[in-house]
């Protein structure tokens, strides 16, 4: 007689359902990432705002409404085609704030500096970081450096807060999506995560990939200018569309269809996708917008965008549905439906 099988000596490659130890895939925007919100910092740290989880907070001051936003940046190179550390610091932070229906005003950095790094390229991240908050139109108001030992810090790490005043009678919140809303991304995705990763694993794929990295308040502004109640609005970063809208969608508990064909997507983008087995939807970006508006309001949104710089390839993608309600499908090229879930882990690590 053979001996009782023990479910508990199988080895199998399906991931575990909880981990002892943080994991890279904890800093990749989706499933894990959940997870550690979930059973580490929600249940330490958690109040009604933070619950939110939104990439910016919006408090009520006296009579005024503020977006307050924070974010950590470990790029690795710190140096890429479209931009550096210091630029993706001030849009990432722009960005999340003009997400929330904010005008951005004011920025704070901390930098953690690496021994050993030389002066001059911290300089160049400064001035880079100075530039970029210029073009932006807010300041870096107050700061703070540290410094930690020759090989722990990995050149620079940089985390950057902001502020930013919410237009009167704006409601920007994933809540809000709505049966019938149409889905309009900015531009082609995926570029940042590629052009990122082609520079450290010294990839070639046709033609060059250079980062979208860019403040995306600009393109905002145009969508509230023209008149539009505009539902839902997210720079799709770590995770990409795909992590975003799987959020939306469980927010607001409405199933999200997408049609894959309409998706911008460079060539080279899909190129070096199809080469490493990556989705695009997956995918980071850096200085791309989704806005969910009201069906009617589509071409008007579009119109908006694209008379923007950034937004000259803005396009609808899907729709919001009644169906699979906390889901997001994609109507693929060929007919068919597949389920896009929340990525598992980090796809593409140290790439914002």
């Amino acid at each position: 007689m053979s001996e009782p099988i023990d479910p508990a000596t199988w080895s199998c490659p399906v991931p575990v359902g909880r981990r002892t130890e943080v994991v890279l895939g904890h800093g990749g925007g989706g499933r894990l990432t959940a997870e550690l919100l979930a059973e580490v910092f929600l249940p330490a740290l958690g109040n009604p705002l933070l619950g939110q989880l939104a990439d910016s907070t919006v408090v009520t001051v006296g009579a005024e409404r503020l977006a307050f936003t924070t974010d950590s940046f470990v790029v690795n190179p710190l140096f890429f085609p479209g931009g550096d550390i210091g630029s993706l610091a001030v849009h990432g932070t722009v960005n999340d704030l003009a997400c929330s229906g904010a005008v951005p005003l004011h920025l704070a950095a901390a930098f953690v500096i690496e021994e050993g790094m030389p002066v001059e390229t911290l300089a160049r991240i400064a001035h880079s970081m100075g530039t970029a908050a210029t073009a932006a139109g807010v300041a870096i108001v107050a700061g703070d450096t540290k410094v930690v030992e020759r090989g722990r810090g990995d050149g620079v790490f940089i985390t950057t807060t902001g502020i930013g005043l919410v237009r009167a009678s704006v409601d920007v919140r994933p809540e809000r999506a709505t049966v019938g809303d149409a889905i309009i991304v900015s531009g082609p995705i995926g570029q940042h995560g590629v052009a990122v990763m082609s520079v450290r694993n010294g990839l070639e794929f046709g033609s060059p990939v250079v980062s979208d990295s860019a403040p995306v308040h600009g393109l905002v502004a145009a969508l509230f200018d023209a008149g539009i109640d505009v539902h839902v609005l997210r720079d799709p970063t770590r995770g990409g569309v795909a992590a975003v809208l799987n959020e939306i969608a469980g927010a607001a508990s409405v199933g999200v269809l997408i049609e894959e064909a309409t998706v911008p997507v460079s060539a080279a983008v899909r190129s070096a996708c199809s080469l490493l087995g990556l989705d695009p939807l997956q995918v980071a970006n850096e200085g791309r917008v989704i806005a969910f508006v009201p069906a009617a309001d589509a071409a008007a949104a579009l119109t908006a965008l694209r008379a923007c710089a950034g937004g000259e390839g803005a396009v609808v993608i899907g729709r919001v549905v009644d169906d699979h309600r906390g889901m997001v499908v994609g109507l693929t090229a060929i007919g068919g439906t597949r389920v896009i879930d929340l990525p598992l882990g980090e796809l593409l690590p140290r790439i914002c």
